[in-house]
């Protein structure tokens, strides 16, 4: 099972979106009701990318200590520069490609280390297109683990593409992209409201293996979000002399914090791990370029569910991302609706979710989603699946994760 960034478990995760349903019709809340609450609530919000006021200015000064050229030379903030000479890191040597030094005794890895300063221009769409799946599969032997506790495997669903524009169908969904010591990688993520900051959130959720590699290594860098990525769904051929708008057409929001459980620092691997049922994150980002918040740039959010509802009272939920590995290119958005049923890599661990699906790695990270109250809410995230790309897993969100994400809208929110 995949439990990283791009998942490739022996059936690979995939991640979220709700398609929108059209303007003047209404929401039927059955197998694709989530998708359609989605993309009401994008409306809700007034969200559309056809406003030029929703989209980054290219010609807007730089964010505040976003690490935008001043005279040629990238600004890294004080804090962020005195977090990398700590650790004997010097400024120039990071932002000049001193970051892809990878060696094990300077991979930063504790909590309190993450450091990821702009470096503007990095990620072009070349670059993008470039990324690929980090993969966490789970074997025969790590899915057996859990028997007695996980239900029978589910049969595989086919993912459907998401209907574009992305922006109008599923403005919340993104890729994440970000370095690790094998290259540019690439996993899901979604935009989620802030409750201490509500209409100007600048919170992302994605996978804890999409930005820290586990028991075994550190964070990864340059992670940055892309919401509604390639919005016109394009071929890579088309996107060879594509508008970078059409590419990003939010612009590159870069991750000034990220958190991750700590028993994902501690225990996640290859396999998931111990790690895998806490296999979250949330990021807080900024834009390479603009001022407004991320909320207010895509015009849509989404609550999470944190009540860690059973598999049974779950009903169905639904699974977007952006799948990378064969037969998918990690191009175009895809979801997935099934009724979820209990996932155990071990009797000790919790149970996590699982839904047949056959979205590969790259759509780690990427949200699921089930109807509440009327409306679709985040309540896990692809984490990790099979060699043979039939299901994914998803962690349950209940106290640790919430805590998690309060500490990141309350101590970071406002910045």
């Amino acid at each position: 099972m995949r439990s990283t960034g791009t998942p490739t478990p022996s059936r690979k995760p995939a991640p979220h979106r709700t398609p929108a349903p059209r303007r003047g019709r209404r929401t039927v809340l059955a197998a694709t009701g989530v998708v359609a609450v989605l993309a009401l609530t994008a409306t809700a919000c007034g969200g559309s990318a056809d406003s030029a006021s929703d989209k980054p200015d290219a010609t807007a000064s730089r964010a505040a200590g976003s690490g935008g050229a001043d005279g040629g030379k990238v600004r890294i903030p004080a804090d962020i520069a005195g977090k990398l000479k700590e650790h004997g890191i010097d400024v120039d040597t990071w932002r000049n490609g001193g970051w892809k030094d990878w060696d094990k005794d300077k991979w930063l890895s504790d909590a309190k280390d993450f450091v990821n300063p702009v470096i503007d221009g990095l990620w072009k769409p070349e670059r993008m297109r470039s990324a690929e799946e980090a993969n966490k599969t789970v074997t025969t032997k790590d899915a057996s683990a859990g028997q007695g506790v996980s239900d029978p495997e589910p049969a595989p669903v086919r993912a459907q593409a998401e209907k574009t524009p992305y922006h109008e169908n599923a403005a919340p969904v993104g890729k994440v992209f970000f370095d690790s010591p094998d290259g540019p990688a690439v996993c899901s993520g979604t935009v989620i409201k802030d409750v201490n900051h509500p209409g100007k959130s600048n919170l992302v959720w994605t996978a804890g293996h999409c930005v820290h590699a586990g028991g075994d290594g550190g964070w990864y860098r340059n992670i940055v979000f892309v919401p509604a990525y390639n919005d016109l769904g394009r071929s890579e051929a088309e996107l060879g002399d594509a508008d970078p708008a059409e590419v990003a057409p939010y612009g590159n929001w870069w991750a000034d914090w990220a958190s991750t459980s700590n028993q994902w620092i501690q225990g996640g691997s290859e396999s998931g791990g111990d790690g895998a049922a806490y296999d979250y994150s949330v990021l807080h980002v900024k834009p390479e370029r603009g001022a407004k918040s991320l909320e207010e740039t895509v015009g849509a959010a989404l609550d999470v569910d944190f009540s860690a509802p059973s598999a049974a009272e779950a009903a169905k939920m639904g699974a977007w991302g952006y799948p990378a590995a064969p037969p998918y290119n990690g191009l175009k958005m895809f979801k997935c609706v099934d009724v979820p049923g209990r996932f155990s890599l071990s009797p000790s661990l919790p149970t996590m979710y699982r839904i047949g699906c056959d979205m590969t790695g790259g759509s780690s990270g990427g949200g699921w989603f089930r109807v509440l109250n009327g409306k679709s809410v985040l309540v896990s995230n692809t984490s990790i699946g099979p060699t043979d790309n039939t299901w994914l897993a998803g962690p349950q969100l209940g106290p640790d994760a919430e805590a998690l994400y309060r500490n990141m809208s309350e101590t970071y929110g406002g910045r």
